[in-house]
This record gives C-alpha cells, sequence and structure tokens, in this order.
C-alpha cells in the first residue's frame, strides 16, 4: 500500500498531518461563542484587568478560560480589542517574561495606570465579575 492510499484510508486519516477537526471549524467571524468572549472582552473597564477565567464565567462558559485565550489569539486585529487587560490567574501575564507580547502587555497596562511588577498586577486592578 503506497503512503496515499494509507492516507485515504478512513482508520489511518487521523494520521494524517492536517488535522480532520480543522475542516469542520466555523471561521472565527460566524463563531458565536468568541463573539461573546469578544464582547466580553470590550466591558473590562479602562485601567481594570480581569482573568481568563472571569472572561469564560462571564461569557456563560465556566471552564473555559482556555478557550477565552483562544478567541484572543485568533480575533481579528480590526476588532481592535483591549486584549491586554486580560491576564492569568492570580494577575499573572500569561506570555514568557522576555517576549515581544509581554514586554507590550505590560507597556499598555503602565498607560492605563495599572501596576505591573514581576509579571503581576495587583490584585485592587481585578475585576471578577464581569457583565
Amino acid at each position: 500500500m503506497t503512503r496515499q492510499q494509507k492516507a485515504s484510508t478512513p482508520l489511518l486519516r487521523p494520521l494524517r498531518s492536517t488535522s480532520v477537526r480543522a475542516h469542520r471549524r466555523l471561521p472565527t467571524e460566524d463563531n458565536p461563542a468568541l463573539q461573546v468572549i469578544w464582547h466580553v472582552v470590550c466591558t473590562i473597564p479602562w485601567g481594570r484587568v480581569s482573568t481568563y477565567g472571569a472572561v469564560a464565567r462571564a461569557a456563560g462558559l465556566p471552564g473555559r478560560a482556555r478557550q477565552a485565550g483562544f478567541a484572543l489569539r485568533v480575533a481579528p486585529k480590526a476588532l481592535n480589542l483591549p486584549w491586554h487587560r486580560v491576564v492569568g490567574a492570580g494577575g499573572r501575564i500569561v506570555f514568557p517574561k522576555s517576549s515581544r507580547e509581554h514586554k507590550e502587555q505590560a507597556r499598555r497596562l503602565h498607560a492605563e495606570g495599572v501596576s505591573v511588577e514581576n509579571g503581576r498586577v495587583t490584585r485592587s486592578a481585578i475585576v471578577n465579575e464581569l457583565r
């Protein structure tokens, strides 16, 4: 059996390099869960931050903090979301400390008056309940 024949065999199809799930995904603009998360992120007040978990809960997706992170990663730039206002649990900036994204998020938060020390925001800046 040739390599191409193996790839087209239903039992071996999941072993191909392209994901079968990738073909079933909705475009991000049409995904209602992502749109709700984007809307919730827009409700975070200037000078305050929220966690990925709180954003997911407010979007009606409790326990889906990773989905909130995914939604921010795939958000179209044209939406101009305040992505920098979302941090990890405990107020931690989730990007690696030496990365460009970490520095950019810290810079934007400083510009809004949020104190960032050692990659964490102060507890007083965190909003736990969003609408």
